[in-house]
């Protein structure tokens, strides 16, 4: 019994080792902000950016752990999926999802529950959230 579990175990450390030479995961490029939309307040941008700029901005905040495989090819997908249906960085280009910004807030979809567990800033009390989901309608042209 202690034979087999030390096997398995020897077995699992080599393979996170291996898993490190894995190259996706580790693209950490913060690409130049190139515009930015037309914020309706500074706090507006403030809880935005607690709350979602890490996915859908140029300024992503690359923890150390999105440098360790395979928690890094879940940072990188995040990263590279919330940047392409939204980036607040790059208000220049088309925003096809801008939209429904305010309605993912909404609906609890975002941020995602599984990233507010690691960061405490992304958790919105219910004021701010009210306020965000205001901001963003009114920032990104949606009325009130």
């Amino acid at each position: 019994m202690r034979k087999n579990f030390v096997r398995v175990l020897v077995v699992v450390l080599v393979l996170a080792v291996v898993v490190q030479v894995v190259p996706y995961g580790r693209d950490h490029t913060n690409p130049p902000v190139r515009m930015e939309p037309g914020w309706d307040s500074d706090a507006t941008r403030s809880i935005a950016q607690r709350a979602c700029f890490d996915c859908h901005s140029n300024e992503t905040v690359w923890p150390w752990y999105s440098n360790v495989a395979p928690i890094s090819w879940l940072v990188q997908r995040d990263v590279q999926e919330g940047r392409g249906r939204l980036n607040f960085s790059e208000w220049d280009t088309p925003q096809h999802e801008a939209d429904d910004a305010w309605e993912v807030v909404q609906s609890g979809e975002m941020p995602p529950w599984y990233y507010t567990i690691i960061h405490a800033g992304a958790n919105l009390n219910p004021t701010e959230e009210a306020a965000l989901i205001s901001g963003l309608r009114a920032s990104l042209g949606l009325g009130r």
